[in-house]
């Protein structure tokens, strides 16, 4: 009887006792309360040493307890040493993170609690692969004053298998990976072929993994063909970043009871706003509707309800569905097709808000003031009937246009359009007066032929309509932020760090040798780097020097502790308005019901070390889709200038490194490399402050910005690259390095903002532009 009260205790000791008895039938002491517990110790403990502390010795609890500890060694929060005894992980000590790899063979660790990445060596890259979970100990730092890391335990595989091309050399085949970022190529025995021929692209399982001395081992599992038919190159970008496709047997036997229209008795209980003329606004092409805004003018300001689809109600944790869309992380939108988070009859179906059908939904009610302050919020989950889907193109053309067709078949509608309008453009004057940081930037799309080759590429115009839903679901996400603040709840918030010190040491030199400066000390502001692109908005080198303030810029991510959001000025943020296309935007639902059905902190499902855990994987989801869709947007436009070789194109350069030169095209919206051994009238050196190439005898320079004329020299779809050589009737270049750089036409200078924010820090990567057939105009800024 004493051992039992002795155990009892021990668990009323652990503050999150409620939430463990939420979810198991026998609750043993929670993850948070290990950790403490270790950490009282002072020392690694074994698992008898750990059970004997926490006061449990029923045979079930110990059970229990060793899976426990096993499942926080595989999440990189304890490490078993030799002695097979449990240490914890600190960030003083042993870090844990994921590994980026970088196609010249070293790497990075991201860490899982966010802070500067850990570089790799070559060598310590030769067990891993990008992608791997591992736990690093700080092993000093470079000449560069980088950390360096040393593996220490591999914690989780990620790459299972590989698409590449074969190659047979006496007898014994390899794949060279298709994904440059795995840079082992995949040894492949005789009798593990399976009769693919050499050069052909295949898809390899992993057999062994690679480990300091020896390399990856795999078979030949799927044979893909010679060459790459149309739809070809998004199947393989697919298969290389290792993107869910098929949904298991489980998945689909959930949701085979599904209908098509929400049944009655889900309605009851909820808000009632089907009388309200709300409507969806999104692009042209899009298929999945997941928000929807109404707006009326009030005496003060104006009354906005934005209403999301409510998905929560549909995907329910420790479901089969609720474990794939957890896998997937987000839709991919590749230029062709999309591969969805969520099975069709979800996210096309009963979860996207179409027009005049009852949709279940989550909604934020603001008023906004004058002054665009928002001065009252609340959540609530609703029913909708949407009464009609406009798109940008139609919305701004009655509002900004007048158009009298569709003013006269929308004039219902029109009032709430014209109230959308005006809270639109206080809003906008209130992110100025935040000081919110607002780039110039352009996306281009792919236009294809009826026999599915790519025709154009063209760039994709933002109106008044797209910056009206951007503003919105800003407003919608800053109020879910605020109102897990306000209840003190653990959440998942949407981050984006200050710069580090390091990018803004190089940024004030660069700026200082153009004669500016950048305000606010050595802890600037997002007003400090607005008020600086404000200073030289007629500048002629004015998209140089926001190409240069992005790339000095952190990168976006989820995280469970809120640093707030540095591009957009907010001190709170997190993504609410897009749960069938993003997990995180589910996870924030479920946090919202759970409090709005008066639940706290202590029994909330998710723990803090949870939402950390669901950050990062949905961080890496959403770095693995920018490099799929990356991937086959590149062979799009290899493709696509295959047909162009030797045709001369005015340009800019978006990019100067020690290798060369990259340009955008103007005309077609395409970016290739000038390489420096093309530039042979010199010897030409690379400035990485200044961003720029400076000739050793002729003083000659080329700079980020510079206007160029260049010719089609080669394209090499394997390898997705373009290079290009100096037109012989390109214009006079400049002389002297201390003349200002010419006046530049655009420069696609969001391709530069995605590469400044995705790419590992200290690494260098070519910017490329890219295509999203539907992404709400509140995700168009890459750091949001």
């Amino acid at each position: 009887m004493t051992r039992r009260r002795t155990t009892t205790a021990a668990r009323e000791a652990d503050p999150h006792r409620q939430r463990e008895a939420k979810k198991y039938a026998n609750p043993i002491p929670s993850r948070e309360f290990i950790l403490d517990t270790l950490t009282n110790l002072g020392a690694p403990a074994s698992a008898a040493e750990v059970a004997q502390a926490l006061a449990l010795t029923e045979e079930q609890d110990l059970i229990a307890l060793e899976r426990r500890l096993g499942a926080m060694v595989r999440d990189g929060q304890l490490v078993l040493n030799r002695n097979q005894a449990f240490c914890l992980v600190n960030r003083r000590d042993l870090i844990a993170g994921r590994v980026i790899g970088h196609a010249d063979g070293f790497g990075f660790v991201r860490p899982d609690e966010g802070g500067d990445d850990l570089y790799l060596y070559p060598k310590e890259m030769r067990a891993l692969f990008h992608g791997d979970r591992v736990v690093v100990r700080v092993a000093g730092r470079d000449r560069r004053g980088r950390l360096e890391g040393a593996v220490v335990e591999i914690l989780e595989r990620k790459t299972r298998s590989v698409v590449g091309r074969l190659y047979k050399e006496s007898g014994v085949g390899f794949v060279m990976p298709d994904n440059k970022r795995l840079t082992h190529d995949i040894i492949i025995p005789s009798d593990r072929i399976a009769g693919a021929e050499q050069g052909q692209i295949v898809v390899a399982e992993i057999t062994d993994h690679p480990t300091q001395r020896t390399p990856p081992i795999g078979r030949v599992v799927e044979v893909l063909g010679d060459h790459l038919a149309p739809g070809m190159e998004t199947d393989i970008a697919m298969r290389a970043h290792d993107i869910p496709v098929e949904w298991p047997d489980t998945v689909m036997a959930e949701i085979a009871g599904l209908a098509s229209e929400v049944p009655e008795e889900a309605k009851t209980g909820r808000v009632d706003l089907r009388a309200l003329p709300l409507v969806t606004i999104d692009g042209a092409d899009a298929r999945d509707f997941d928000d929807a805004v109404y707006c009326e003018r009030k005496p003060k300001g104006w009354k906005l309800l934005v209403c999301i689809a409510d998905v929560s109600s549909y995907v329910v944790p420790g479901t089969a569905l609720d474990s794939e869309a957890h896998a997937r992380g987000n839709s991919v939108y590749f230029p062709d097709r999309v591969v969805p988070m969520l099975p069709e009859v979800l996210s096309n179906g009963l979860c996207s808000l179409n027009p005049r059908v009852d949709r279940l939904c989550m909604t934020a009610e603001l008023y906004v003031s004058t002054e665009g302050k928002v001065t009252r919020s609340r959540f609530y989950e609703g029913v909708m009937r949407s009464q009609a889907r406009l798109t940008y193109d139609e919305v701004a053309a009655m509002i900004v246009e007048g158009d009298g067709e569709l003013c006269a078949r929308h004039a219902e509608l029109l009032p709430h359009l014209h109230a959308l309008h005006g809270l639109y453009q206080t809003l906008r004057e209130a992110r100025a007066e935040r000081g919110a940081i607002d780039f110039e930037t352009v996306e281009s799309k792919f236009v294809f032929n009826e026999l599915g080759r790519i025709a154009a590429v063209v760039p994709v115009v933002r109106n008044d309509a797209h910056r009206i839903i951007e503003e919105c679901m800003l407003a919608a996400n800053v109020a879910a932020a605020r109102f897990f603040e306000r209840r003190r709840l653990p959440a998942l918030f949407r981050i984006h760090d200050v710069p580090s010190i390091e990018k803004l040491t190089d940024l004030r030199e660069f700026l200082g040798q153009l004669g500016l400066r950048l305000p606010g000390g050595e802890k600037p502001t997002a007003r400090d780097y607005a008020a600086l692109l404000e200073m030289v908005r007629d500048r002629p080198d004015r998209q140089l020097i926001q190409t240069v303030l992005l790339r000095s810029m952190q990168q976006a991510m989820y995280s469970s502790d809120n640093v707030g959001h540095f591009g957009l000025a907010f001190e709170a943020y997190t993504h609410f308005t897009s749960p069938i296309r993003r997990y995180p935007d589910l996870v924030v639902h479920r946090v919202i019901k759970h409090a709005l059905a008066g639940g706290t902190a202590a029994d909330l499902e998710y723990s803090k070390s949870d939402l950390q855990q669901i950050g990062e994987h949905c961080s890496g989801t959403e770095r693995r889709a920018d490099e799929a869709t990356r991937d086959a947007d590149d062979w799009l436009k290899c493709e696509f200038m295959q047909g162009k070789l030797g045709e001369i194109f005015d340009g800019a350069i978006t990019s100067v490194n020690s290798f060369g030169l990259f340009v955008e095209l103007d005309e077609v919206h395409v970016d290739g490399l000038v390489h420096i051994t093309a530039l042979d009238n010199d010897f030409y050196h690379f400035d990485p402050i200044g961003h720029r190439l400076h000739g050793e005898r002729t003083g000659m320079v080329y700079r980020l910005g510079d206007r160029l004329r260049v010719q089609v020299a080669a394209v090499n779809l394997d390898d997705r690259k373009i290079d290009f050589v100096l037109a012989e009737n390109a214009g006079s270049r400049r002389r002297s390095s201390q003349s200002g750089p010419k006046a530049a036409a655009r420069t696609d200078t969001k391709t530069a903002e995605r590469d400044a924010t995705t790419a590992p820090s200290n690494g260098t990567k070519k910017p490329r532009s890219r295509n999203r057939r539907k992404r709400k105009p509140a995700d168009t800024n890459p750091t949001s």
